[in-house]
């Protein structure tokens, strides 16, 4: 099992991010929103949406770095779909919270999804 972080498991393309978004499946807890969409993969896919309301660069990056080490530590875990986090700007980024908040919206999304019948 590998943890690594490479691009097959990103999402890099404006269309890839459209996708995600215009499906309208999301969730939220006190740390970040995620949206969801179906991919035929068979393994998640990662997107990143900083906004500079969140904070200067240095806090954005920080906010990148946690939220990538995050989805590699829980990436085996996830349901096969593509997914976009979007962070909230009250907070701190904490590894150990990411992972778990991550985990949990991620399926609370899958659920969302199978229960839409758009798989």
């Amino acid at each position: 099992m590998s943890f690594t972080f490479s691009k097959r498991l990103r999402l890099l393309k404006p269309p890839d991010f459209e996708r995600v978004m215009q499906a309208r499946v999301s969730a939220s807890d006190s740390l970040l929103r995620l949206a969801g969409a179906t991919n035929d993969l068979g393994h998640a896919r990662l997107g990143l949406t900083v906004s500079r309301r969140v904070g200067n660069s240095v806090k954005r990056n920080v906010w990148k770095r946690a939220l990538r080490e995050a989805f590699r530590l829980t990436q085996h875990d996830l349901p096969s779909c593509d997914l976009v986090c979007i962070p909230h700007r009250e907070v701190e980024p904490d590894v150990k919270r990411l992972t778990e908040s991550l985990r949990k919206l991620a399926h609370r999304i899958d659920a969302d999804l199978r229960r839409r019948n758009v798989r």
